[in-house]
């Protein structure tokens, strides 16, 4: 570094002890780790690749197919993202649309389909377009002078 460059993060000079010399096995016995270089004798891990992968229990059954499976998980489900009525008064326009809805921060982002549920009274008369809505939620919103458009 040179006394003109200012001192950064990509510049900055590893404290002293921070890096360590590699451990140099099997360079004879003065250096500590010789001849078994620190394997021990014989025995499944002293060997080339002896390490098995997680889970393997010496040929045993494993615990994870010993362990009763239950359930299903649906890889295809689409979470809906929840907006209740009660919600919908935060926000100014009467006209809702996904768009609408994420620059009132009342949903995190359009990607995933946004469902309209009926807790709470819709105060005005919403125009709601590309969105789902439950029955109640349908219901209260018609009486409101509102309707859906999908």
């Amino acid at each position: 570094m040179s006394e003109t460059e200012k001192l950064g993060l990509h510049n900055l000079p590893a404290p002293k002890g921070a890096s360590k010399a590699p451990k140099r096995k099997g360079r004879g016995p003065g250096s500590g780790l010789g001849k078994t270089a620190g394997r021990g004798h014989k025995g499944q891990r002293s060997r080339t690749s002896g390490n098995v992968r997680p889970g393997f229990e010496g040929g045993q059954m494993p615990l994870i197919r010993r362990v009763p499976k239950r359930g299903f998980t649906n890889p295809f489900r689409v979470r809906n993202q929840v907006v209740n009525l009660e919600d919908l008064a935060k926000v100014a326009v009467d006209e809702i649309s996904p768009a609408v809805l994420v620059e009132a921060g009342v949903v995190s982002g359009a990607d995933r389909p946004i469902k309209i549920l009926g807790t709470g009274e819709a105060g005005r008369a919403y125009v709601i377009k590309g969105c789902v809505a439950s029955r109640t939620a349908r219901e209260k919103i018609e009486q409101a002078g509102g309707r859906i458009e999908s």
